[in-house]
């Protein structure tokens, strides 16, 4: 009988050195084509401004200010700075925003200050400069028909 002959089977290998080429490839190729900074999106919005009016709007022309007699200044139920401060910087900045709108309104900005009979009259000044600082011209005083 006939002797049968095994063939020797090679072991199959993958080669290794061609495939680490082309990672090596891959990864200059995803390097040089990426970048290191996010570049900034272009964001097509505006903020918001003020609006001109075409007619008149019915709002509160008048702001009453109220200056008690430690000199506590008071709008609208809402007190404002202190009594010792040297100037009134947060009623300045209200009256700001008062005569922005009443100008964006086509309104005029008035301010009435009515003080306390017995307030000492640098606080009465000081609420004038406040007026001042704001740009409001149109300043009135109330008294008591007492």
């Amino acid at each position: 009988m006939a002797q049968l002959k095994r063939k020797t089977e090679e072991k199959v290998g993958i080669p290794i050195a061609p495939m680490i080429d082309v990672v090596f490839l891959l990864l200059i190729y995803f390097m040089v084509s990426s970048t290191l900074e996010q570049q900034e999106a272009d964001l097509s919005f505006q903020l918001p401004g003020s609006v001109e009016q075409e007619a008149p709007l019915d709002l509160p022309d008048e702001q009453i200010i109220e200056i008690s007699a430690v000199g506590q200044v008071v709008v609208n139920d809402y007190p404002y700075d202190t009594p010792e401060a040297t100037q009134l910087l947060e009623l300045a900045a209200m009256l700001t925003r008062f005569r922005e709108a009443s100008t964006a309104n086509k309104v005029d900005a008035i301010v009435t200050i009515s003080p306390a009979d017995t307030v000492a009259h640098a606080h009465i000044v000081k609420v004038m400069d406040a007026c001042s600082l704001a740009g409001i011209e149109a300043v009135n005083f109330a008294l008591d028909d007492e």
